[in-house]
């Protein structure tokens, strides 16, 4: 027969609830509409003061605490240019909130699409059946010659293509392009390749000697800017699993070489659907050991960066 032995409760200590400490009261909570106020400040301020809620006010902060002071790197994923969030850069860019752009190669090409011909994102599964999927002619052929030309120039990727678009006649999508934008405020702008993994490499023009010139040049800028941030600069990571965290990661390493182990003491903030592994560690936890903080916020990029954009935006009009 089985021998149950049951917990002598009677015998439990208790505490009283005076001495615990609590992590939420009262003031925490959350604070629900006001007539007298329904402003999108207001709506931020009525946030509970709890974990993500708390985080995206402190990157919101240290945001608006850099801005005209301190360098604000925003790295982007092709995603958040599918999207819809360009102009939400922008307007950043505008007020000097950000003050470099680093993308990956997607990020790059749905942002060329979108100036050149009005339109991206394709039915990838429909074109994959056939063989056509990231076969049209001419994002191939203009973004691989205007690669080719930036190369010929000593320029960056991301320098040809704004150039390129810049001369561009016919720009459907001139208002809403992150890389044009970019040449005309002055904001440098970094594109960093995955050979095989963007769709103009598939295109019968691309050259890999151009696209490791020229994307390697953007490392070495992206490299060169890192040291604005040292002492209050903000990282941004939207949206990029891969690409972005590793080549900051080691453009990282090469400006503390370079500079006497600066930058330290930035915010660097990873914004994605998921939480993956790359930028957790590449982005928010290692850089930040010498100094600073890491916060993730996680959440779908067309809720998350309108709600840090507008937050920054309007604490900049009360600035």
């Amino acid at each position: 027969m089985t021998d149950y032995r049951e917990a002598d409760f009677s015998r439990l200590k208790t505490v009283p609830i005076a001495k615990r400490p609590n992590k939420v009261d009262a003031s925490l909570l959350a604070k629900p509409p006001q007539p007298t106020d329904r402003s999108f400040a207001a709506f931020v301020a009525a946030l509970p003061s709890i974990l993500a809620a708390q985080d995206l006010r402190y990157v919101v902060d240290q945001i608006v605490a850099a801005t005209g002071r301190r360098g604000i790197l925003v790295m982007l994923g092709g995603h958040v240019i599918k999207v819809g969030l360009g102009p939400l850069l922008i307007a950043l860019m505008r007020r000097r909130a950000i003050t470099i752009v680093a993308m990956n190669g997607s990020a790059a090409i749905h942002d060329f699409e979108l100036a050149a011909y009005g339109g991206t994102s394709e039915d990838v599964a429909a074109g994959l059946g056939d063989g056509t999927f990231g076969m049209a002619e001419e994002t191939g052929r203009e973004m691989n010659a205007a690669l080719a030309r930036g190369a010929k120039t000593e320029h960056g990727a991301g320098q040809a293509l704004a150039d390129y678009l810049g001369a561009r006649q016919h720009l459907p999508g001139r208002d809403v392009s992150v890389l044009l934008a970019c040449a005309e405020l002055g904001v440098p702008v970094t594109v960093h390749a995955a050979v095989g993994a963007e769709i103009i490499h598939q295109h019968p023009s691309a050259d890999g000697a151009i696209l490791g010139a020229t994307s390697h040049r953007d490392f070495k800028r992206l490299a060169g800017a890192l040291p604005d941030l040292h002492d209050g600069g903000v990282v941004l990571n939207l949206g990029s699993a891969v690409v972005m965290p590793e080549v900051f990661l080691k453009a990282l390493t090469i400006a503390r070489n370079l500079n006497s182990g600066r930058p330290t003491n930035f915010t660097a903030c990873d914004c994605d659907m998921q939480r993956h592994y790359r930028p957790r560690v590449n982005v928010v936890e290692r850089p930040t050991l010498a100094g600073g903080r890491g916060i993730q916020l996680t959440g779908h990029h067309e809720i998350m960066v309108p709600l840090l954009a507008w937050a920054v935006l309007g604490r900049l009009d009360g600035r």
